[in-house]
C-alpha cells in the first residue's frame, strides 16, 4: 500500500502530543520497501521522522529494533533513532515517530582514506561490535555463533539453488566458501546487519574539508542481530576505494576489544555477493517479474566478473574467497643445493623453519 504524505503527517501528530505538522515530505515509494517514511516539520520548527511498516514482518522487526536501540543509545558514541511516540495502524501493528537525526548519508564510493570519515567509521563500528551481546539477547534479537551462522547461510544458498535462477558456477563458489570452516572462525558480535551508506549519517566541522567529518548517527536497525562482524563491512568492501577500506579496518582493529579475525574482509566480500541472492529471493517472494529479471542479469554479470583470470593482485576487492591463512601462505624458499665435490661448499642450511608467516593476524 502507498500511504499519502498527509496520512503519514497525521500519524505523526497522533503519536506525539504537541506535534502540530506544518509540512511533510514523503520518501518515494519503491518496489519491495518495508516501510513508508516521511519527514515532518511542526509549528515549532522541529523535524520528525515517521515510519509505518508495510507488513507484519517489518512491524515485528521494527519493534525488536526499538527495544535494543533504547539500550544502545546510552552506550554508543553516535546517535540512533529514539522513538518519542507510537500510533496503532488500522491494518495492525504500529507506526513510530522519532526526532530527525541530522547528517549527510555516506557515499561509500567517495569515502576518502586517511584522517576523517574513514577513521571515524572504523571507530564507530568498533564501538558497536564491542557492546555486550547480552544487550541484543535481552531485546529478543536473534543470536548466532559462527557455526550456526555458517549453517544458516548454507540453508539460504540451498533455497536459492532450487529456484534455478543462479549460475551454477556461482553456487559452487559460494558453497565452497561456506563449507570451508577455516573461513568461519570468528567471535560473534552485535551487528547492525544492513549497514549501507544510506544508514550512516556524517557531519562536518568544515563542509569543504572531509578530514573534519565524523559519524553522527546510524539508522535502519531492523536487521540487527548477534552474528558475524563481517556483515557490517559488506557494503564497504563492495563500494569503497581500497585505500579507504584499509583505513577503516586499521581504525577498527585499533579500537576493538578483541583483535579482528584475519578473514573478516573475505567474508565481507562473500556477504556482499550473497546480498544479491537475498534480493533475488525477496523479488521472487513478491512475484516481481521485472525485479527478478534484473537481479538474474546482475548475478550473471557477477559470475563473469569473479571468474576472470587471477592476476595475483589483492587490493581488498580481490575476487578470491579463499581464506587468508591459505591464500597468503608464503612459498617455501628454494633449497640450497651444495655440490659434494666442491671442497669450499657451504654446509646445507634449512632456512624454512625461520621464515616468518605473513597475514593480517
Amino acid at each position: 500500500m502507498d500511504r499519502s504524505p498527509a496520512f503519514l503527517a497525521a500519524l505523526a501528530s497522533a503519536a506525539v502530543p504537541g506535534l502540530d505538522p506544518v509540512s511533510v515530505e514523503a520518501l518515494p515509494s519503491v518496489p519491495g520497501q518495508s516501510f513508508d517514511v516521511a519527514f515532518v516539520q511542526d509549528v515549532e520548527h522541529r523535524r520528525w521522522v515517521v515510519r509505518a511498516p508495510r507488513t507484519d514482518v517489518a512491524g515485528a522487526e521494527m519493534d525488536r529494533a526499538v527495544a535494543v536501540l533504547g539500550l544502545l543509545a546510552r552506550r554508543l558514541p553516535f546517535g540512533v533513532p529514539a522513538p518519542r511516540g507510537f500510533v496503532a495502524l488500522e491494518e495492525g501493528g504500529r507506526a513510530a515517530v522519532y526526532p530527525y537525526l541530522p547528517g549527510h548519508p555516506l557515499d561509500l564510493a567517495e569515502l576518502p582514506p586517511g584522517r576523517g570519515l574513514a577513521v571515524e567509521l572504523g571507530k564507530a563500528l568498533a564501538a558497536l561490535h564491542n557492546t555486550a551481546p547480552g544487550l541484543y539477547e535481552e531485546a529478543g534479537l536473534p543470536a548466532y555463533d559462527a557455526d550456526a551462522y555458517r549453517t544458516r547461510r548454507l540453508v539460504e544458498l540451498d533455497r536459492a539453488a532450487a529456484t534455478g535462477r543462479v549460475p551454477t558456477t556461482l553456487l559452487t563458489r559460494w558453497e565452497t566458501a561456506l563449507e570451508d570452516v577455516t573461513l568461519w572462525r570468528f567471535a560473534a558480535t552485535p551487528v547492525h546487519g544492513n549497514l549501507t551508506g544510506d544508514h550512516v549519517l556524517a557531519v562536518f566541522a568544515d563542509e569543504r574539508d572531509s578530514t573534519t567529518g565524523s559519524i553522527k548517527a546510524m539508522t535502519g536497525w531492523e536487521a540487527a542481530k548477534v552474528a558475524d562482524p563481517a556483515d557490517d563491512f559488506a557494503a564497504l568492501v563492495a563500494e569503497a576505494p581500497a585505500a579507504a577500506v584499509e583505513t577503516v579496518l586499521e581504525a577498527y582493529a585499533h579500537h576493538r576489544v578483541e583483535r579482528p579475525d584475519v578473514n573478516l574482509l573475505v567474508r565481507a566480500r562473500l556477504g556482499s555477493e550473497l546480498g544479491l541472492l537475498a534480493r533475488l529471493m525477496d523479488a521472487l517472494a513478491r512475484k516481481d517479474v521485472g525485479a527478478v529479471e534484473v537481479l538474474a542479469t546482475q548475478l550473471r554479470r557477477l559470475d563473469d566478473e569473479v571468474h576472470v583470470p587471477d592476476d595475483g593482485s589483492d587490493d581488498y576487492r580481490h575476487l578470491s574467497l579463499a581464506p587468508v591463512t591459505v591464500r597468503d601462505r608464503p612459498m617455501p624458499p628454494p633449497q640450497l643445493v651444495v655440490d659434494d665435490d666442491d671442497d669450499d661448499a657451504l654446509p646445507e642450511v634449512d632456512v624454512s623453519a625461520d621464515e616468518p608467516q605473513r597475514g593480517l593476524g
